[in-house]
């Protein structure tokens, strides 16, 4: 795993900048990179997950579909749990369900279905409620506590009618020994399972993510699972999510989209002391800033991640607002899928946002390099052939993989596992403050464009 210099944690997105870029991990094949997912998937004491998958007909487009039931249980419900939702105005019925939850005393499990996302779907909180009730009576839980989490098609309407005699396989697949089945379980177009890990004195904590397409979260990202065994208090545990969610999922974008049911959610069971609460937060902080970047990297059709650090502002939110104006520029992003080191539409999108957000902002001082090479200060560009070649030589660097012609008129990616963890490096210092912020984005490709023209099919 890469080395990262701990920053502060006040500000925003502050706790990322000071990122140390390496040949960080790397992996040669498809084997490799499951080989060291095993690794990292040890669950901590008092958990156990499983999965089932099933074939049902979608109401709305009557053909052959299948459907991940995944299951995430205690062996003891906890009041130690807590959660933060989507912030788009419409939430799906399960972050409604969700919601609700937080109220409740313990929880003790939690239902995931992919494929369809159940929002705004006729009676799609009675259907969520349904589910849990149904998974309860096999737990031996009340229906309350059970937390739903949907992902896939938005509009669709769960098919309970396939899904409730699919619930004992769930069960009798229940495992304490790996989260691995929940890792590939919950993922839709993902193209690998993403899981991180971390030690906390005796004690453990392993967060799983579900996250490729409609992501620039407004809290979270997608679906996010962190479990652990230390004695973290319920009260405690929600501020600190609350604060490593905000400098960490808050701080990545794929295509600009905010989804309709992002939900992270940690539980503690409680099985182990935590005599440090603050390494206990430095530890899920490094989870959750670990499973952000994988979720960029797994993006849809993304072959290049950005790694965009903006230093010298007068605010962490201004810092964090252009690292996210930069890394969705669509011609910026564009120009990085096509190697091609278009300088100019980065200082455009520099540009565009001051000149819209922050007028009062003097840009006289800034000074923008990519790959370390310096190619904008003093109000001018600063290039010429030898930086071009670099940039080029940057960007090819680290292509996670290259462009393949179509077949049948549809891109693929290239690979189904991350062959490295390198990044175009960007860095804007605004000259006009101390508050800093690192984001991380990713390119725009034909792939992701194919992806998404046909996702329902």
């Amino acid at each position: 795993m890469r080395r990262r210099k701990s920053a502060s944690l006040a500000g925003g997105c502050r706790s990322l900048l000071l990122i140390v870029p390496s040949t960080a991990l790397s992996f040669s094949s498809r084997a490799a990179h499951r080989a060291w997912l095993a690794q990292q998937a040890a669950l901590p004491a008092g958990f156990r997950v499983g999965a089932t998958r099933f074939d049902f007909v979608p109401r709305e487009a009557p053909k052959p579909a299948k459907m991940t039931l995944t299951l995430i249980a205690l062996d003891q419900p906890t009041p130690d749990f807590a959660a933060v939702f989507t912030k788009n105005a419409f939430p799906g019925a399960p972050v409604i369900v969700g919601r609700r939850r937080l109220a409740e005393p313990t929880l003790g499990a939690i239902l995931v279905n992919n494929k369809i996302s159940n929002v705004c779907a006729p009676g799609g909180v009675e259907a969520s409620e349904q589910l849990c009730a149904a998974l309860a009576a096999h737990l031996g839980l009340a229906p309350t506590q059970v937390l739903p989490s949907s992902t896939g098609v938005i509009g669709w309407t769960l098919p309970v009618a396939a899904m409730v005699p699919a619930l004992p396989q769930a069960v009798a697949a229940l495992t304490g020994s790996s989260v691995l089945p929940a890792a590939e379980g919950i993922v839709t177009t993902d193209l690998y399972p993403k899981i991180r890990s971390a030690t906390v004195g005796g004690g453990r904590i392993v967060g799983i993510a579900k996250g490729a397409g409609m992501i620039e979260p407004n809290m979270a990202t997608m679906l996010v699972y962190l479990l652990t065994d230390l004695v973290v208090p319920r009260a405690t545990l929600r501020a600190i999510l609350a604060r490593v969610v905000d400098r960490s999922f808050n701080c990545i974008s794929v295509d600009s989209d905010t989804s309709t049911s992002d939900t992270v959610v940690a539980l503690s069971s409680g099985r182990v002391p935590c005599a440090d609460l603050a390494a206990f937060e430095a530890a899920l902080a490094t989870v959750c800033r670990d499973l952000a970047e994988d979720v960029v990297r797994n993006g849809e059709g993304v072959r290049h991640v950005m790694r965009v650090q903006i230093t010298g502002a007068p605010t962490p939110a201004l810092a964090r607002a252009l690292g996210k104006a930069i890394v969705n520029a669509p011609l910026f992003k564009c120009a990085l899928a096509g190697n091609d080191p278009n300088v100019g539409r980065l200082v455009q999108a520099i540009g565009k946002y001051v000149g819209a957000q922050e007028v009062s902002v003097e840009l006289s001082r800034l000074r923008a390099l990519i790959g370390g090479i310096e190619i904008f200060a003093h109000g001018a560009f600063q290039l010429d052939g030898e930086k071009e070649n670099a940039l080029v030589a940057h960007l090819k660097g680290a292509e996670l993989y290259a462009s393949a012609p179509p077949k049948d008129g549809v891109f693929a990616a290239a690979v189904d596992y991350p062959p490295h963890e390198r990044c175009v490096e960007i860095e804007v210092d605004l000259g006009a403050g101390t508050e800093a912020a690192t984001v991380f984005g990713a390119d725009l490709t034909h792939e992701y464009v194919s992806e998404n023209a046909d996702y329902r099919s």
